[in-house]
């Protein structure tokens, strides 16, 4: 019998995963509200400074590819400890590199630590925990993640204000640590996971035959392009309003990331309301929020764009709740490697729009990066219709 909402072991892998979703995005972000700083620093251009989150993104997208293979052979739990425990560390020696290449050189080992927790944990839910409450408990996941995504950000630049960058970078890492011992500590041992000699040499035609299904393909272009516009609207929010006429500190920059909470929120709640009224119309629904919520940061008040960006968290956080959740669903089998394809698109997204952005942000300014989140938007509706269409028979009835 699979785990069920409001059982101890339920409460478990929830507190489990919160922690480790926490973790990975604070040691993933942690640089993100840095780059100025980065760019001062080493004298880069803000193009340049991104990728240090784009380098990651890629690296931990592409052994993405493997890991989940990789836990049908080993098992699940282990890897995600070691996963959290190495990631930490490495960023603990990020923060005394003497120069942005030996930077960026850590930071694409960090991604391939980085790779096992995300890989794996969206399969371990989907192996462990009833369907009625999958979409709850993958809403609390992903709220570790937004949660962790928000304090690496606004820890990193309190920190950076008072002592500097790297002093925020070390800190990031010691909590990386703690957050690993608790994971290790609570989450269940699998018990419907099924060990399969795994060889690298069959995962090409194990993730090939996921790109054949309409429906995860879909998907998959909806993690990267939620991703990319999530990543590419926070990347250079910074530069934004560090400058004239707001003129804002980094420890005031890091504190806007609080806006995360909303993200917290909607994962949660849009991952019930996709369990009851369906996941294609919630998802439509997500999509319009975040839309919204760019179009508000192009107005020149703070607290418009302040609000702006709280609706957009809330809007990105419930669209990928869902979507990632309706992988695991979509997939006919082999469930790691559809998801660890699902995560590969959503952070090529985040390697390929955060960095594309960049130069849209250097010609065109901030009007250039809404309206490639615009184009974004667009693209999903047509393959969130794409997927209605393709998943009739497959969507949830109404209760």
């Amino acid at each position: 019998m699979k785990i069920q909402q409001g059982t101890r072991m339920f409460r478990n892998t929830s507190l489990a995963l919160f922690a480790g979703g926490f973790s990975t995005f604070a040691l993933l972000y942690s640089l993100q509200p840095l780059m100025p700083e980065l760019s001062e620093t080493f004298a880069i251009t803000p193009t340049q400074a991104s990728l240090s989150l784009s380098v990651t993104t890629i690296s931990m997208a592409l052994t993405m590819l493997l890991i989940g293979s990789l836990s049908d052979a080993w098992g699940r739990k282990s890897i995600m400890t070691a996963s959290l425990v190495t990631a930490s560390v490495i960023a603990i020696l990020t923060a005394v590199m003497p120069s942005f290449v030996l930077l960026l050189i850590l930071r694409v080992l960090q991604g391939v630590a980085l790779a096992g927790l995300p890989a794996i944990a969206m399969t371990y839910l989907v192996e462990e925990i009833e369907p009625a409450s999958l979409g709850y408990a993958m809403g609390l996941y992903i709220s570790g993640n937004s949660i962790g995504g928000m304090a690496g950000r606004m820890i990193s630049g309190l920190l950076t204000d008072i002592w500097g960058w790297r002093y925020a970078v070390s800190t990031i890492g010691l909590l990386g640590v703690a957050s690993a011992l608790i994971f290790w500590m609570v989450i269940p041992s699998s018990r419907h996971f099924v060990s399969r000699t795994s060889r690298l040499s069959g995962v090409v035609p194990l993730l090939w035959s996921q790109l054949r299904n309409p429906r995860l393909l879909c998907l998959y272009g909806l993690g990267f392009l939620l991703m990319g516009s999530f990543v590419t609207l926070f990347n250079y929010i910074g530069f934004k309003l560090t400058a004239a006429p707001y003129n804002l500190s980094q420890s005031l920059v890091g504190s806007i990331f609080v806006v995360y909470l909303m993200g917290t929120f909607s994962s949660t709640w849009m991952g019930r309301l996709a369990d009851r009224y369906g996941r294609s119309r919630v998802l439509v629904l997500g999509l319009a929020l975040l839309l919204l919520g760019a179009l508000l940061t192009l107005n020149d008040s703070l607290w418009v764009t302040i609000i702006g960006l709280a609706v957009f968290a809330f809007g990105f956080f419930g669209s990928h709740s869902i979507a990632s959740s309706w992988v695991g669903l979509a997939a006919d089998t082999h469930l790691s490697q559809a998801n660890a394809l699902y995560l590969f698109f959503y952070y090529i997204g985040s390697s390929v729009s955060g960095t594309g952005g960049g130069m849209l942000f250097s010609s065109l300014g901030w009007h250039g990066v809404v309206g490639m989140i615009a184009g974004y938007v667009i693209i999903s509706l047509l393959l969130c219709y794409i997927l209605t269409v393709s998943s009739k028979s497959n969507e949830p009835k109404n209760r």
